[in-house]
């Protein structure tokens, strides 16, 4: 049966989203399988350089108000097993704050023990992380660049073991696979450790077994220096420097190699506001890096197929946040609209078990083969990033518009706080960001999706509900820790006479804040219960008269559908149909009572007794569709809006105030310091 209206509409577009994500999916699966072929290619052990032979080397750090971590980074790379009289050291540093002090100390004092360092300044940040790599160029000596960033403590065998690889003078870039001191400081850092543990391991390890174009990951790796002039150098165009000149590199004919087995440690975002921020600038560096590189790929003639198809897919991937989030939209509304998307009672639990086998089974089968017997541990981490990948769907969303739009934005670094073992605190530390407005929308999400979990339930389709209910809890989390991490905690100083403490009202804002969204939600349920539910409960009525077999029991149908129904108006109030007015379907209602009584008299056997149930079967399927038309716009009446824009407005002022509240009390801590 066809159906029309905006039930079909919605749903071609859900089903056109569901293939293309499929696709993505899928092709995760078939890098996860050349993943574990080539894992079972051993590399061929290399011959130690000698040390007469080890090239000269330059080691850029670039750095932006580090002070946590600036020491620890100069260190480790200062320990590192190389001769001092080919590791020439640039420490790149674009800092405003007492940073520049603090590297300057640092440097002085590893140029009296006779190290190569340099404290490499600008006169302005111009081209960020890019703009200081490009600056440094000028006055490198070493064939060979290696890059760490801030967080990343490299091990004192770097140098020796990555240098090896170069023999083939085509090696353009080494990459190695990152690793993580703080993994297990929160349930935070266990998901982020896990989404990164599977990009290497996966991904990047299944592209360079197979000598398909990959990423360098910006740092933890070794260039050669005539790659990247050859290549164009470091361009400022995009805010994923790294991702630009890889592909850049490789169009030109430069290898690459990534290395599974070599680990260097970094330290991962403990603040859920500095992860966002990450995240934010990988997905829209990527679509920057697809609108400026992806059409010169795939029309290179030299580039092979796989690698064109892995190059959009790389480049594009990000765009499946936006179309998750329509798709999230969407479901609730067909299910809603009692809209017959599938027919026989199998169909949900095929849906549902398509939804675990290619997500979280999916993921835990590869889990398994990557980690063997760690795998365990491995899949409750997973458990965490399935909460968090969907909460953080809303950030990466808003990132990917703003890069298809040509918006321009400031590259925001993720702060660090040193923060190494389990229970250590970084609230009272400088860095620690506010929440954006992109919390709103993630509230929004998490509230529509409480909803849409009732919509489900209520329209008998309860089974989807788990679908619906992980990206909800997603939502609700990445909401609630942007939050509660915006606010510091004080720390007791013996220099401090008075020590600012957080007032009252201070203490009851976020609580009064995630009250009040409670209230919003339990607001929303209740106008859905009174306004939209009795409608589906009518359409089901009517579908059961549809399959009446007698007079009196399509009554009692009828009878309960008219209960049901509002006695007049039209919820299509832009455009109103005839096909849409309550009162109509009240006097269709009423007119089908009286052929019903009437029927009574006659004989089931009857022909004229016949043919009128049949009209009256028909009658009542008829104002089913009619019926199941005017429910979508109810969601949309003046009064859900009015309501909807006053409760926005209310939550941006609320959200106002916080930041404000924020702003003093961070004016009143420094006031206090300052003392």
């Amino acid at each position: 049966m066809v159906m029309y209206g905006p039930g079909a509409f919605l749903y071609v577009i859900f089903l056109v989203i569901a293939w293309v994500v499929l696709l993505y999916t899928l092709n995760f699966y078939y890098l996860a399988y050349q993943s574990r072929n080539s894992g079972e290619r051993r590399r061929k052990a290399l011959p130690e350089i000698a040390h007469g032979a080890l090239p000269a080397v330059t080691i850029q750090l670039p750095l932006y108000n580090e002070k946590y971590v600036a020491r620890r980074l100069i260190d480790a790379v200062c320990k590192m097993d190389y001769p001092k009289n080919k590791m020439q050291i640039q420490v790149l540093d674009d800092s405003d704050d007492d940073t520049v002090d603090l590297i300057r100390s640092i440097v002085d004092e590893y140029k009296f023990k006779g190290f190569d360092i340099m404290h490499v300044r600008r006169a302005d940040r111009s081209g960020y992380k890019a703009g200081a790599l490009k600056a440094g160029m000028k006055s490198v000596k070493g064939e060979y660049i290696a890059i760490f960033d801030a967080d990343f403590t490299p091990p004192v065998s770097f140098l020796k073991h990555l240098l090896k690889h170069f023999a083939d003078p085509k090696m353009g870039f080494v990459q190695c696979k990152w690793g993580h001191i703080n993994e297990d400081y929160s349930t935070m850092t266990q998901a982020e450790a896990v989404s990164l543990d599977i990009h290497f391991l996966v991904e990047q390890k299944a592209k360079s077994a197979n000598q398909i174009f990959l990423n360098f990951n910006g740092t933890a790796g070794v260039w050669r220096k005539s790659c990247i002039d050859d290549a164009g150098g470091w361009q400022t165009t995009t805010l994923v420097e790294d991702m630009d000149l890889s592909y850049r590199a490789q169009m030109k004919g430069w290898k690459c190699m990534f290395l599974d087995d070599y680990v260097v440690d970094a330290e991962l975002p403990v603040q859920i506001n500095a992860a966002k921020r990450q995240q934010f600038r990988w997905a829209k560096g990527s679509m920057q890096v697809a609108l400026k590189l992806l059409t010169d790929v795939m029309m290179h003639r030299k580039v092979p197929v796989e690698s064109k198809v892995q190059s959009f897919i790389h480049m594009t991937r990000h765009i499946v946040n936006p179309l998750s989030l329509a798709q999230f939209l969407i479901f609730p509304m067909l299910l809603a609209m009692n809209y017959k998307f599938y027919e026989g009672d199998w169909a949900p639990l095929m849906v549902l078990g398509m939804f675990v086998a290619l997500g979280p089974g999916g993921y835990l089968v590869v889990i398994n083969r990557v980690w063997k017997q760690k795998w365990r541990q491995k899949a409750l981490q997973f458990m965490f990033l399935t909460f968090f990948a969907g909460g953080l769907t809303v950030n990466n969303s808003v990132a990917v518009f703003d890069a298809i739009f040509g918006r321009k934005n400031e590259f925001l670094r993720t702060p660090k706080f040193g923060i190494v073992k389990k229970g250590e605190d970084w609230r009272q530390k400088e860095y620690v960001l506010p929440f954006t407005k992109t919390t709103l929308l993630e509230i929004f999400f998490a509230l529509y999706g409480v909803i849409a979990i009732f919509a489900a339930i209520f329209s008998n389709n309860a089974l989807y509900t788990p679908i619906i209910a992980l990206p909800t809890i997603g939502f609700a989390y990445v909401a609630y820790l942007s939050i509660a991490h915006s606010f510091g905690k004080r720390k007791k100083d013996k220099n401090v006479q008075a020590p600012v403490r957080r007032t009252a009202g201070q203490r009851l804002l976020l609580p009064g804040v995630l009250a009040f969204l409670l209230l919003g939600a339990g607001v929303a349920y209740y106008g859905y219960y009174m306004s939209i539910y009795p409608l589906q409960m009518a359409s089901g009525y009517l579908v059961r008269a549809e399959s009446a077999q007698t007079p009196e029991q399509l009554a009692e149908y009828v009878r309960l559908a008219a209960r049901s129904l509002p006695e007049g108006g039209n919820p299509v109030w832009l455009f109103p149909t005839i096909r849409t007015d309550f009162q109509l379907m009240q006097m269709q209602l009423d007119n089908m009572l009286s052929r019903s009584d009437m029927l009574t008299s006659l004989s089931p056997q009857d022909e004229a007794y016949n043919a009128a149930m049949l009209d009256l079967h028909s009658a009542a399927e008829e104002l089913e569709y009619n019926l199941d038309e005017a429910i979508p716009f109810m969601y949309i009446s003046p009064t859900n809006i009015a309501m909807s824009a006053g409760w926005v407005v209310v939550i941006m002022s609320v959200f106002a105030a916080m930041r404000h509240v924020r702003a003093r009390h961070q004016k009143e801590a420094t006031a206090s310091v300052k003392v």
